[in-house]
């Protein structure tokens, strides 16, 4: 009897620090990441993003219907992972309405990278000034002040990279 009620104990507090939606959410696996591994994590997929220039990502819409497209802007704000578009666009439609994605991005022959997770609308200036800083071409097209540009930051938590190296070898995976 002892151990059944220490094991529902630690069931129910892993439940409360997974970042699960509800406690007897069986679906939720995913294990803590102490802070420290959680920056090194996201900043090493901000630096593979970086190189790699060009990552694609895949959104659904209201029908379901699989959507892969090319982003090129990546920023890590206030310790949180950044992306850009444009309200006006469909992409930025599909994200509100579910934040969940995948990205892929690929260096050289053989290195490629995914991240899963969740993004969430930031509606602040700071980050939108932020992006447009690092991405100063953008700026004939976008401005913080304007109704267009948007800003979106991987949940923290929701995340789970996976980086291949070579084809016949285990993938690394990370989380965030």
């Amino acid at each position: 009897m002892k151990i059944a009620v220490l094991v529902l104990a630690g069931v129910l507090v892993s439940g409360l620090f997974c970042g699960c939606q509800s406690l007897f959410d069986v679906r939720c696996k995913r294990p803590t990441v102490a802070p420290e591994d959680a920056a090194v994590n996201m900043k090493r997929t901000y630096d593979f993003l970086k190189e790699a220039k060009v990552y694609y990502i895949a959104t659904v819409d209201g029908n379901d219907q699989p959507h892969v497209r090319p982003f090129g802007t990546i920023l890590i704000f206030e310790e949180k992972l950044y992306i850009q578009t444009g309200r006006r666009k469909a992409v930025a439609r599909q994200l509100l309405a579910n934040g969940r994605v995948e990205l892929c991005a690929m260096k050289g022959e053989r290195e490629v990278l995914r991240v899963t997770g969740r993004l969430v609308n930031d509606p602040r200036r700071e980050p939108k000034a932020a992006m447009l800083d690092a991405y100063p071409g953008l700026k004939k097209h976008y401005s913080p002040d304007d109704k267009n540009t948007m800003v979106l930051y991987f949940k923290p938590g929701t995340v789970t990279v996976t980086i291949s190296r070579d084809p016949m070898k285990p993938s690394e995976e990370m989380r965030f």
